[in-house]
């Protein structure tokens, strides 16, 4: 059909998509210039000394960014002093070990302060324990030591709908976590032990951290959730307050005299791109985010809302 003779034949669908053309064109244009605009070059971003912050929010799955931003402050000497403001469930087991090594390599150098907000518990607790000092609020929930590994078992589905799953492997264990049948004896023998190991990892981290014997540390580490006051009482909390005192704190570590709160310096802000302006400027792709990429070994409190 000649282009002229749909606008003719319809006009107002024409419109509506003309109209949507130009909407979208515009709405970007806006959106680049204001991201533009509220993002500073690197010669901006340290123009004064001051305190740098950087959050861990939501579920961790990966670490680069994370690790990116830490070294960036790190090496820069108009960072005094770092704040790590956690407000997260835990997440991935890999993801959360890099970040707290990267956290333990960097207050070598220069003062970290983990500020504990509504929620630091599992991966979130673990991140924190690199830090030189760590602040919670008195209602922080935290803990969750402990390890978990989730598979769906959907093999009475499978029979209503007719659906069969013929595997052909190389060994007993290869389709360990199967969704179509339930697990055998061994595979949760074996599963366990993987999961006792990761978890003994945590203990250790959490008694070389808070120099806290082993012993006590595996009497909470049994998954249980606590508050930021019951986490001071227990040692893995060495003061309470909010992201203020931590500020004030990370300065006073790095020796810092102030007489008011100090310059905050924030992560510069990634290159515009509409997919980072959909997801929300998460790093974690949608398929880890649905959980469709695979069970993951998780130091993650599963009973948040999300």
């Amino acid at each position: 059909m000649p282009q002229g003779l749909f606008r003719h034949k319809h006009p107002v669908l024409t419109g509506l998509l003309i109209l949507g053309a130009i909407m979208l064109f515009f709405w970007g244009g806006i959106t680049f210039f204001v991201v533009s605009l509220s993002s500073p070059s690197r010669s901006e971003l340290f123009l004064k000394e001051g305190i740098g912050v950087i959050e861990v929010k939501g579920v961790i799955l990966e670490s680069e960014e994370i690790i990116e931003h830490l070294v960036a402050f790190r090496q820069e000497p108009k960072v005094k002093a770092i704040v790590l403001r956690i407000d997260s469930p835990g997440g991935a087991v890999g993801a959360s070990q890099e970040i707290y090594d990267e956290v333990k390599r960097t207050s070598r150098i220069k003062p970290v302060v983990a500020s504990m907000g509504s929620v630091a518990a599992s991966g979130g607790l673990y991140v924190s324990l690199g830090a030189s000092k760590i602040v919670a609020n008195p209602g922080t929930l935290t803990g969750s030591m402990g390890v978990i590994l989730k598979f769906a078992n959907l093999e009475g589905l499978f029979e209503k709908i007719g659906y069969k799953n013929e595997v052909v492997k190389s060994g007993r264990l290869k389709d360990i976590g199967s969704a179509s049948r339930p697990m055998t004896d061994e595979e949760r023998l074996m599963l366990q032990g993987m999961i006792n190991v990761v978890q003994s990892q945590f203990v250790q981290a959490v008694s070389e951290s808070r120099s806290l014997p082993k012993a006590e540390v595996r009497k909470i580490a049994d998954g249980r959730i606590f508050s930021g006051q019951q986490a001071k009482e227990y040692g893995l909390v060495d003061q309470l307050g909010n992201f203020s005192d931590a500020v004030m704190l990370a300065a006073d570590l790095a020796g810092v005299k102030i007489e008011k709160m100090p310059e905050l310096i924030y992560p510069q802000e990634k290159d515009f791109s509409f997919l980072r302006l959909i997801t929300g400027g998460k790093s974690e792709s949608l398929l880890q985010q649905t959980g469709l990429s695979g069970p993951i070994l998780a130091y993650e409190w599963t009973g948040t809302l999300r």
